[in-house]
């Protein structure tokens, strides 16, 4: 499969993007960037400025809050909440081996939601469920 084909069915199986008609999903896909990163180089670090959210599409990364690591693989994603706000990282975000993955900017995606707002009302029901599982992950964990 070729590159964007890939990065076309991770979009797909990405909860924000599910629902979306054919045409808005190659709009998110002509916004997003493909990115590299080697084993152990760091993907994103808890306190930087948010740039958007991350697909991974191929490899092994590893998000570390707090000291607790959860793996991510090809289809888990990362960094949604700065797609809506540009604040700072809350977690780092390591490749464990070689990661492809598709970025896609915040600011461009918040330009394409004012176009879009029923796309806009989707992504933050998707929101507001993935919040809550990381609740219950944070509260699971601190017991």
């Amino acid at each position: 499969m070729e590159e964007h084909e890939l990065e076309l069915e991770a979009l797909k199986a990405t909860p924000f993007f599910a629902d979306l008609h054919p045409d808005e999903l190659e709009s998110v896909l002509g916004m997003g960037r493909h990115v590299h990163f080697e084993g152990g180089q760091a993907i994103v670090e808890r306190g930087d400025r948010s740039d958007g959210m991350y697909i991974v599409i191929a490899g092994h990364a590893q998000v570390d809050v707090g000291g607790r690591y959860h793996d991510m693989r090809a289809g888990s994603f990362f960094g949604e909440m700065a797609l809506i706000h540009g604040g700072r990282r809350g977690a780092t975000v390591r490749a464990v081996e070689e990661v492809e993955a598709l970025m896609i900017p915040g600011e461009d995606f918040r330009t394409f939601l004012l176009g879009h707002p029923s796309v806009a009302v989707t992504m933050l029901e998707t929101l507001v469920r993935r919040l809550h599982e990381i609740q219950q992950r944070v509260e699971a964990w601190m017991s």
